[in-house]
């Protein structure tokens, strides 16, 4: 018994073999499914770069404050305007009378 050559049918490529598509199928694999695709890692890195971007904004804000806290606690002239503008303190021996004109 001889065993038949199978002829290739003229609509596949010569270039395409089963081992290149085997190939090919793995490349698609690792790219598109499984745990570690190449989607899942772009939104990985989509959040990566909106956590690192908030933690610059968050260490702007904490240098801010620290700045303030420094302030308050060397300038008394600081500190007392804001004592009477924002919590309305006054001084015993004083009068004080808000108004709405600018």
């Amino acid at each position: 018994m001889k065993l038949k050559k199978l002829k290739r049918p003229r609509w596949i490529p010569l270039w395409l073999s089963i081992p290149f598509v085997i190939f090919i199928a793995f490349i698609v694999m690792l790219l598109f499914f499984g745990d570690n695709n190449y989607l899942m890692i772009a939104e990985q890195q989509q959040e990566i770069d909106r956590l690192k971007a908030e933690i610059k904004a968050q260490e702007d804000s904490a240098q801010y404050y620290v700045r303030k806290t420094r302030e308050l606690n060397t300038d008394k002239e600081t500190l007392e305007k804001i004592a009477r503008e924002q919590y309305n303190m006054k001084r015993a021996n004083e009068e004080v009378f808000k108004t709405d004109i600018p």
